[in-house]
């Protein structure tokens, strides 16, 4: 069975080829020109999505050797995201599918992101917890197959990666972010400074950390008003990443021992923090709990995983069910309820 997956919900442009769990061909095109704006603009990502997704079509087939009279089905993602830029990917896709009489399979991306870690490895048995965390989601799942799976915990308010770069933003770091911080995190003191950890130690599963950025607008404004904090960067940025972490790592460790499961998966644009990664592994460790954090290229928003997720779709779904062209974008965002919850 040969996929041809399309990924476009925010600013990169992916096209991939997967056959029978194999990835043949992941192109991804990053717009890295937002970082002069200080964040992505939607309706220049959408523009840029026009105007590169046949190269990148036209670079996966080519890579993979593969003709598209040769693909047995068509993957698009269709939420959530930026609504345009799921509607180019998504209408490119139907496109295909009317002119080569393909079925279409639409997915949902953050199920892309919870299967990663089977994407990566093989061998990883159900069922295991995966943390979907990146700039627009931070949420626990407790997966049982490639056809089941349970929400544990969710953010409340802002996701990880907002916060990593938005604090970025007021240190005067590039967009995005997360990676100078990862990257400067290196030379500071972890324990220099002391940041909320909202939600720790609540019952539930659930985060927040809007009131991180809150917490660091105003330490800055009260240490440093004349902005002059520079030589103390890597000592924020170190302690920002820790509080982030430790919320990170405690959450998915209480939802594996709870659910009783020896593998855990972090996926998204945040699980290539390299701290993140070594602290995971090592604290999970110590329950004899298996942390697989995938490859750079599937972290990123990739078609890869969205292609390894439709193959699994097709296996165990009638694939009649695919050629209705008929379904829609949406752009909602995983948000959970937030509820009276005790203070740190």
């Amino acid at each position: 069975m040969k996929i041809l997956a399309i990924e476009s919900s925010c600013d990169d442009t992916s096209v991939s080829v997967v056959e029978n769990g194999f990835v043949k061909s992941n192109i991804i095109s990053s717009q890295h020109f937002h970082s002069k704006y200080g964040g992505i603009i939607p309706e220049l990502a959408s523009r840029a999505h026009l105007e590169y997704i046949f190269e990148v079509l036209s670079e996966s087939l080519n890579k993979s050797q593969t003709q598209i009279s040769d693909i047995d089905a068509i993957a698009v993602t269709t939420e959530p995201g930026l609504i345009g830029s799921l509607l180019v990917g998504s209408n490119f896709g139907k496109g295909l599918a009317i002119k080569y009489n393909k079925p279409v399979i639409p997915i949902n991306h953050i199920e892309g992101h919870i299967f990663s870690g089977s994407l990566q490895d093989s061998t990883v048995q159900f069922p295991y917890i995966t943390l979907v965390v990146s700039g627009g989601h931070t949420a626990l799942f407790y997966v049982k197959s490639f056809i089941s799976y349970k929400l544990l915990g969710a953010t409340v308010d802002d996701a990880a990666g907002e916060a990593f770069d938005k604090i970025a933003s007021m240190l005067g770091l590039p967009y995005p972010g997360g990676p100078h911080i990862d990257k400067l995190a290196k030379e500071g003191d972890s324990k220099k400074y002391q940041f909320p950890r909202s939600m720790l130690n609540d019952e539930n599963l659930n985060f927040s950390f809007s009131g991180l950025k809150t917490s660091v607008r105003y330490f800055l404004e009260k240490e440093f008003p004349e902005k002059n904090f520079q030589n103390s960067i890597p000592d924020i940025a170190a302690s920002v990443q820790q509080a982030i972490i430790d919320v990170l790592v405690k959450k998915s460790i209480d939802a594996a021992l709870v659910n009783n499961v020896k593998s855990i998966i972090i996926a998204g644009g945040v699980s290539a923090n390299s701290e993140l990664r070594v602290q995971m592994a090592s604290k999970a460790c110590q329950f004899n709990i298996k942390v697989i954090a995938p490859d750079m290229q599937y972290c990123v928003d990739n078609a890869a995983m969205v292609g390894f997720l439709a193959e699994k779709k097709l296996v165990s779904t009638d694939i009649n069910k695919f050629n209705n062209l008929s379904f829609k974008v949406n752009a909602s965002a995983l948000r959970a309820t937030r509820t009276k919850r005790k203070r740190n």
